[in-house]
């Protein structure tokens, strides 16, 4: 996904007291001292105003994140501002002290590197602003999220990762056993930027559900990633040549990007569509290769819908805002398994 992409979680009301803080009268702010929690926040006067800071904002899955976001805030009366922040890291802090200086009383962000998930944490609690991510997670005390408390972690509006990479995990499983490959010439390989939390959850789960629906042990390959497909293409490619024996491949990963990647590398080097099961996670860049109609190593993806996401997104923020509403731990959207059959039926946007 997103960076993606990627299938976990503290009370609520003890994250809110660490990382909110937000504003009474007209404001919306809490007094000095308040500790943020659903109880003693007072509902903002007037009209909301939010600011959606999004990484790779040119990327289609969140190009759909930020249309469901600006179609649920017209329908609520929202004022929304959307920030495509690219995969910089340092404009993310300066984007969220400038939407603070513009009196936005509440940030939603995807963070193109979750090492800055304090920074942005302090400033919204420096300005007693509401805080909320969407799709990757971040935490209040340092900057991996993955060896965060759980009660140090924001709450996030996205997708189960778990449930997310047990789907992708079933139905590779079910292209392997389909293609009626064996253990010994096949490999599986992962591939994730592994400091991004919700594209490990994911990973895990896809192997576990691999391996319960072959009822085999297949060797694994973890590949380390930007989540981008050239990143993906080039560790994939480096991966291929360390392992010359190999005749069948079953590929995931994070999201699309990875398995496009892998899957673009795999065919470059001579492997047919036949002998690749690459299973995506977005369906945002699969579908671009069923649209060819011609043979592809990409056999399913599943499928995440980005406007869901932005959607729910800003009507959490308004629920908290508007009405008290504590924010959950998480939220998520729901997803849906396509392939080159199904994936237009299903409403995928394939730009």
């Amino acid at each position: 996904m997103p960076t993606l992409r990627a299938r976990l979680v503290p009370a609520a009301a003890t994250v809110l007291a660490t990382v909110l803080g937000l504003s009474a009268c007209s404001s919306g702010q809490a007094p000095s001292g308040s500790s943020g929690s659903a109880d003693d926040v007072r509902a903002v006067d007037g009209k909301i105003s939010l600011t959606y800071l999004q990484k790779q904002g040119d990327q289609e899955y969140f190009i759909g994140e930020a249309a469901g976001a600006k179609a649920k805030a017209a329908e609520l009366g929202v004022g929304l501002k959307v920030v495509n922040l690219g995969n910089d890291a340092n404009k993310t802090v300066s984007e969220v002290q400038s939407a603070i200086a513009q009196k936005s009383n509440g940030l939603i962000v995807v963070v193109p590197d979750p090492a800055v998930g304090p920074q942005v944490v302090q400033a919204a609690r420096d300005a007693k602003v509401a805080l909320l991510t969407s799709d990757d997670q971040i935490c209040t005390t340092g900057p991996a999220p993955a060896s965060c408390a759980k009660a140090d972690l924001v709450p996030r509006i996205g997708f189960s990762g778990e449930q997310m990479g047990g789907e992708v995990g079933k139905r590779a499983a079910e292209e392997y056993t389909k293609a009626g490959w064996s253990a010994a010439d096949t490999r599986t390989i992962s591939a994730w930027k592994q400091d991004v939390t919700v594209c490990g959850d994911r990973v895990e789960a896809a192997k576990a559900a691999f391996t319960a629906g072959v009822g085999a042990t297949v060797r694994n390959i973890d590949v380390a990633t930007d989540n981008t497909p050239t990143g993906a293409q080039d560790k994939v490619a480096a991966t291929i040549t360390a392992n010359p024996g190999v005749r069948h491949w079953v590929v995931w990963g994070c999201n699309d990007e990875n398995v496009q990647g892998a899957v673009t590398a795999l065919q470059n080097a001579g492997v047919g569509p036949a002998d690749i099961v690459g299973v995506g996670l977005g369906a945002y860049l699969a579908c671009k290769d069923w649209q060819s109609g011609k043979p592809s190593g990409m056999k399913a993806a599943l499928f995440i819908n980005g406007k869901d996401v932005g959607a729910l997104a800003v009507q959490t923020m308004y629920d908290r805002l508007k009405n008290g509403k504590g924010f959950p731990a998480e939220a998520f959207a729901p997803t849906r398994m396509v392939d080159a059959g199904t994936w237009r039926a299903a409403g995928v946007s394939c730009g």
